[in-house]
């Protein structure tokens, strides 16, 4: 079971509303819910301050329930104000009655929850789209010399910025969130189609530039989360045949013209060789994965040339890796 408490807020009784809040978390709790094929993913709890009063009591008896049970993943994103209170050093995901001292969901807290739910949580993921996020994981002390919660077995968190990220960023929040989705959505996918919150970090650190507020990534792993599924790249049938034309993952695969119907300016000089329909469809998937950066040409910058001119295809060091995958059946 996959379990998901998706937060956003707009309105606040103590500081000043934002824009775009709201709208991030509906569009992350519906990406989230359903895999690409439609397929259920994650059991999806959605509060949002234009239908509820997103107050500190429901954020903590909303963030406890998450932690309660026993799931393969628990998933908790906000989106809002954040901020740190200079008193205690500690950040805050700000509730719509937040204010003085009592400004919300203390982060300590947050992830306190988090850690105590390992093992019969085995992977929980944290996504804020506040600013001073940064400062969820850190390893430091507040004010009071007590030490703010390591990163359990199984935790991750993806954050907005750094914990000194500046207040007027708030007004960019949901570029974070915009790229988060599109990310989940399948940018950040791999060949086969899997979804990652390292995959959904890389994602979001390359396309932020140097200019802008870096996003941080902190992690405590050691198997592979897997946030969502789409369509694969590559169909794993074409995958598992890699190690039926590739003996060795450095065995080079000869190509002739047989193998290419297409043969443009050479149609003439090869009318005399027969296009063969299996070598085709070997081809075919060849091509797929040169497209995805699997498989490529040893002689000649095209596929096209390799077939026409009677060449090798070898596969790429990402081509092996799936190679392995496929000799050891693990899809």
């Amino acid at each position: 079971m996959k379990k998901a408490l998706i937060v956003g807020t707009d309105d606040y009784d103590h500081c000043p509303k934002l824009k775009g809040c709201v709208r991030n978390a509906i569009e992350m709790a519906a990406v989230l819910r359903v895999n690409g094929n439609g397929s259920p993913n994650f059991d999806v709890r959605l509060i949002t301050s234009d239908r509820d009063k997103v107050t500190t009591n429901i954020l903590e008896e909303a963030v406890n329930e998450l932690f309660q049970g026993e799931l393969e993943t628990a998933l908790f994103y906000f989106s809002g104000q954040g901020a740190i209170n200079d008193d205690v050093t500690s950040g805050y995901l700000v509730a719509q009655d937040g204010g003085g001292s009592a400004l919300g969901l203390s982060v300590h807290d947050l992830l306190e929850n988090a850690n105590r739910a390992s093992p019969d949580i085995k992977s929980t993921v944290i996504l804020l789209d506040i600013c001073h996020s940064g400062i969820a994981g850190e390893t430091t002390t507040d004010s009071l010399g007590r030490p703010y919660p390591q990163l359990g077995q199984g935790v991750t968190i993806l954050s907005a910025c750094h914990k000194d990220g500046v207040a007027e960023k708030q007004k960019n929040q949901g570029r974070f969130t915009d790229i988060l989705i599109e990310g989940l959505q399948g940018a950040a996918s791999n060949i086969l189609g899997k979804i990652s919150p390292a995959s959904l970090y890389a994602h979001v650190d390359q396309t932020f530039d140097a200019w802008d507020q870096r996003p941080i990534y902190k992690a405590n792993v050691q198997q592979s989360v897997n946030l969502r599924e789409v369509e694969p790249k590559i169909p794993t049938e074409i995958l598992r045949n890699l190690p039926l034309y590739f003996w060795t993952p450095s065995y080079q695969y000869k190509l002739d013209p047989s193998y290419e119907p297409n043969r443009g300016e050479e149609s003439e000089k090869l009318k005399n060789i027969p296009v063969i329909d299996s070598n085709v469809k070997i081809y075919r998937q060849l091509q797929k994965c040169n497209q995805h950066g699997l498989v490529t040409p040893t002689s000649y910058p095209f596929m096209w040339h390799s077939a026409v001119y009677s060449s090798t295809v070898k596969l790429t060091a990402l081509g092996a890796f799936y190679w392995r995958m496929a000799k050891k059946g693990s899809f």
